[in-house]
């Protein structure tokens, strides 16, 4: 019966190739392609090799964005982690209405970014008025608006990730180490973060690539401002594409950049909380 059915395994497997293909190789090819050209449609380029790289590292704009971006990231990754972590050690305590703090704490997910972005600018400039200020007075106030937004709103998430991880650590493990007298900071130290390392890798994973990716919360939150000052990677892309006629070439080769130093950043994280995995 299985062998009847590996016989179909290309059959089956085409449809889903097939929209991989349109919705994303064919795509992502033309956009390489298209990184070497300077074009306003996909039927006009004119070729000009790396002409468009070399533009991006003269471009003040794209390493300021670039920068904001990186220390952005570092915050929310170490931010949202360690407050969803604390938040799921809380919540797997036994405690009265663990199930109702987990659906408030996750609910925030559940929100667009635009609509995010919106309602956060409008609570933090009601706080920052009182001052004579707003969140686009000065980079600071956005930089710290941008993170504070991104753990509210990621926060919930990685919790419920950590919560199956807690869950899932052996009850015969945790009582060997009571009886050998353990406290409760080796029991943390030496049991349970050795054990939810794969949620560790997951959770760190999906707020680093979210944090360099970020794009509708910046766009509704600060749109840049001031001066561009607050313009994340994804946002400097999407103006320079969309915003200048001309510099169509360069959003692109930028875009390209973008998603190979994402993929990268990635990739070597994956490795290195991989092998943490394995040592523990």
């Amino acid at each position: 019966m299985q062998k009847s059915i590996q016989k179909y395994f290309a059959l089956f497997a085409l449809p889903g190739l097939l929209c991989f293909a349109i919705a994303f190789l064919i795509p992502m090819v033309m956009g390489i392609v298209l990184s070497f050209f300077k074009f306003t449609t996909v039927t006009d380029g004119v070729f000009v090799g790396w002409d468009n790289y070399r533009k991006i590292f003269i471009n003040a704009d794209f390493i300021s964005a670039l920068w904001f971006t990186i220390k952005f990231t570092i915050v929310s990754v170490v931010t949202i982690n360690l407050g969803a972590f604390i938040l799921a050690m809380l919540l797997t305590q036994g405690l009265r209405g663990t199930n109702i703090y987990r659906t408030i704490f996750f609910m925030p997910n559940l929100i667009g970014g635009i609509v995010l972005g919106w309602i956060w600018q409008v609570i933090i400039n009601g706080f920052l008025l009182k001052s004579g200020v707003t969140i686009v007075s000065d980079p600071k106030y956005g930089f710290w608006g941008l993170v504070v937004l991104m753990n509210w709103q990621n926060i919930g998430y990685m919790m419920v990730i950590y919560i199956a991880g807690i869950q899932n650590i052996s009850h015969d493990l945790i009582e060997a180490a009571q009886i050998d007298g353990a406290g409760k900071w080796i029991m943390l130290k030496s049991v349970i973060l050795p054990s939810v390392m794969p949620s560790i890798t997951i959770c760190t994973f999906l707020t680093l690539t979210n944090g360099f990716k970020l794009f509708d919360q910046n766009l509704a939150l600060t749109a840049g401002d001031p001066g561009k000052q607050t313009e994340m990677l994804a946002l400097n892309i999407f103006n320079t594409f969309y915003g200048r006629s001309g510099f169509e070439g360069v959003g692109q080769a930028k875009a390209v950049l973008f998603t190979i130093l994402v993929a990268f950043i990635a990739l070597t994280q994956l490795r290195l909380t991989r092998s943490k995995e394995v040592e523990a």
